[in-house]
């Protein structure tokens, strides 16, 4: 197995298909399939599956990998929020495991018109799919001071939250904000020196990000409905990257505990090796939790 790929280089192979043990006959939700990484293990072993992302570029991308099989392999464009009503459409139910790997594809990062990007310069956006209405610039220039500083500590915990949001609303007074570098760059001077290998901009772009794509909530609201997609036995695979994420997972999965319809398979998060994190610099913050259904 290859981890190259141009669209996307996908994030603990090994351990999710471990995990997931798929074979013939069995069927999965690939919920965030992206550039097709992690489905292209489960199909390469028999198994059927439903991918499903809200970005276009992804699903164009994998209906045009030909080492693929597409026999076995459904493509739908939404967001995963909608995981029951798409599972729905094509009588995907009593799964044997769901997957969702969250976060910003490396095709998102390096094409600087989508404006995920720190430093590539482009549009504000962040939209991961256009028929959002709001971006990343809308909420810069729009909201206030203590909107902006709740906006960074509830979404990123950036440090330096109450000092950022008085700088961009002092810039914005000059000019409006409406690149990814004049952002990033203001950022820069409210730290001043930079230390370590991430940009200080980092925290304050993916709490934009999460909250043009409203990504908690929507991870809220979905697990649930993934979770009833599952037959007894059947696994949940959920790949975090940041601490927000992460909770939100840990508190669903110690709920199902609780009630007694699932049993942890990682005790403890799963990280990737040092040298997967070297070679796919996007897997050094991942963390990876599964939980089986019991009832």
């Amino acid at each position: 197995m290859s981890l190259s790929n141009s669209f996307h280089q996908p994030v603990l192979v090994t351990k999710v298909t471990a995990l997931l043990q798929p074979e013939v006959g069995k069927r999965y939700i690939d919920a965030t399939i992206g550039g097709g990484g992690h489905s292209q293990e489960l199909l390469s072993r028999g198994a059927g599956v439903l991918g499903i992302d809200q970005d276009p570029a992804a699903i164009d991308y994998v209906k045009e990998r030909d080492d693929l099989n597409h026999e076995r392999l459904i493509l739908v464009c939404d967001n995963f929020s909608q995981i029951d009503e798409v599972a729905k459409r094509y009588d995907f139910k009593d799964l044997d495991g769901v997957l969702f790997d969250l976060g910003v594809s490396s095709f998102q990062l390096e094409t600087a018109e989508r404006g995920f990007s720190l430093y590539r310069e482009g549009p504000l956006d962040m939209r991961m799919s256009s028929t959002l209405t709001v971006t990343a610039k809308d909420l810069v220039n729009g909201l206030g001071k203590k909107e902006l500083t709740y906006l960074f500590r509830k979404y990123s915990q950036e440090p330096k939250a109450t000092q950022i949001a008085q700088e961009i609303v002092d810039k914005r007074r000059k000019e409006p904000i409406t690149t990814t570098q004049q952002l990033a760059s203001l950022v820069e001077r409210v730290y001043r020196i930079r230390r370590g290998r991430l940009h200080p901009a980092t925290k304050v772009f993916q709490a934009l990000r999460m909250a043009v794509n409203d990504e908690m909530n929507s991870l809220r609201e979905t697990l649930p409905k993934a979770w009833s997609l599952l037959k007894r036995g059947g696994r949940m695979v959920v790949i975090s990257f940041h601490e927000g994420e992460a909770r939100v997972v840990k508190q669903t999965f110690q709920d199902w505990i609780g009630e007694e319809k699932g049993k942890l398979v990682t005790p403890k998060p799963l990280s990737p090796s040092e040298e997967e994190k070297r070679f796919n610099i996007r897997a050094r913050s991942a963390q990876l939790r599964c939980i089986e259904k019991i009832i």
